[in-house]
């Protein structure tokens, strides 16, 4: 539920982009993505702050102060008479959702490692992508019956649901004894072991690639959908279908990885994400640099389902040497990758320039960093 709240904060806007630009006077038409960029650009920062704190007071606590933080930028976005001040409400945002989802990585490595990891994981980011095929329909709805305004008011809500069921239901993994002091030196002694570490560095660089990737498909799918395709309404509809890939695989992971293992599945699907780009590059410009949609929709189903098989793997691979400093580590793994991610997929965003194509060319550039960064991680 605490990952759903994400997923929901991101998603759940994208229909209001093209409403929210009108109503603030938006001048650039690429610019309404930062709706999206600056809620990443706020996990990274938070992540930081969060995944050290839960270590130092337990998992619990810091939680509850990312759930209020979260309350707080909700309540600024609602209330923003300008453009900016939305943009510094989706910051908020960010930083305070950072704490669950940093946080989150920790409880799972409380109590499980290597492979069953892994498979717990899966399930965890099952959720985070599964709700995107609901989330856009939820911020729909509520755009015909109230406007976007009320799609930070329905945050509030779900956030204050979440603190009273963290309460009553969830029991701290991160007993008194475990628990280490906040500081400085700390964080910077561990972030110092983190990037020495070629396994936990290379994943979480990788990771910030494929995720890059997939930033860039988020920032740009409502104008490709809605304008580019001209779906208007439907694009709840579309999103959804696409977004049901990246969650298959991420259940279907959970046994592929028992059988096959993380490494052999990460490799694969890089080079199937690469292969799919040249050939999805190939028809783009057979055909007059355009995709029919049939032919598009079916080229993100297949290159998503191997990010759904990326995404568990990747996290668990990167948090594998970390079990020590599971907080920390989850804040730095968490933290550089998604900084990595909001970076590259606001730059891959920002190039839409009303064909598919620098989406389909992220794609391939991103997954072919990625395998050599995986070849440079695993190498003895």
């Amino acid at each position: 539920m605490l990952m759903a709240l994400t997923a929901l904060s991101i998603d759940a806007m994208l229909p209001a982009l093209g409403q929210i630009a009108a109503d603030l006077h938006v001048q650039a038409a690429n610019d309404r993505q930062l709706v999206v960029s600056m809620i990443f650009l706020g996990l990274a920062t938070g992540q930081v702050l969060f995944g050290p704190l839960s270590d130092s007071t337990g998992r619990k606590p810091a939680i509850y102060a990312g759930l209020g933080l979260y309350v707080l930028g909700s309540l600024l976005a609602m209330a923003a008479p300008a453009f900016s001040l939305l943009l510094v409400g989706r910051l908020l945002q960010g930083m305070g959702v950072s704490s669950p989802r940093a946080v989150t990585l920790a409880l799972v490595r409380d109590r499980y490692e290597g492979r069953a990891m892994a498979r717990v994981m899966s399930f965890v980011m099952t959720v985070f992508i599964l709700v995107p095929m609901l989330a856009p329909t939820v911020g729909q709805v509520v755009l015909l019956v109230a406007g976007w305004r009320a799609i930070f008011g329905v945050f509030v809500l779900l956030a204050l649901i979440l603190l009273v069921w963290l309460g009553l239901r969830q029991p701290e993994t991160l007993p008194a004894e475990r628990r280490i002091p906040f500081g400085g030196r700390r964080i910077l002694s561990a972030v110092t072991e983190i990037l020495r570490n070629r396994v936990a560095l290379g994943y979480t660089v990788t990771a910030g690639l494929v995720s890059g990737a997939f930033i860039g498909y988020l920032n740009s799918a409502q104008q490709i959908f809605q304008e580019q395709y001209a779906l208007g309404e439907l694009f709840p509809l579309v999103f959804a279908v696409v977004a049901s890939s990246v969650g298959l695989a991420s259940l279907l992971n959970a046994r592929l990885v028992m059988r096959f293992g993380m490494r052999l599945l990460v490799r694969r699907s890089l080079l199937a994400i690469v292969v799919l780009a040249l050939v999805a590059l190939a028809v783009a410009l057979a055909t007059g640099i355009y995709l029919p949609l049939p032919l598009f929709m079916a080229y993100l189903m297949l290159s998503f389902f191997c990010v759904g098989i990326l995404f568990g793997n990747m996290n668990a691979l990167a948090m594998e040497p970390l079990g020590h400093i599971a907080g920390i580590g989850a804040a730095v793994v968490g933290s550089l990758s998604t900084f990595m991610s909001t970076l590259l997929g606001t730059l891959v965003g920002q190039s839409y320039n009303g064909t598919v194509l620098p989406l389909v060319l992220g794609l391939l550039v991103l997954a072919g960093l990625s395998l050599l960064v995986v070849r440079w991680a695993e190498a003895d």
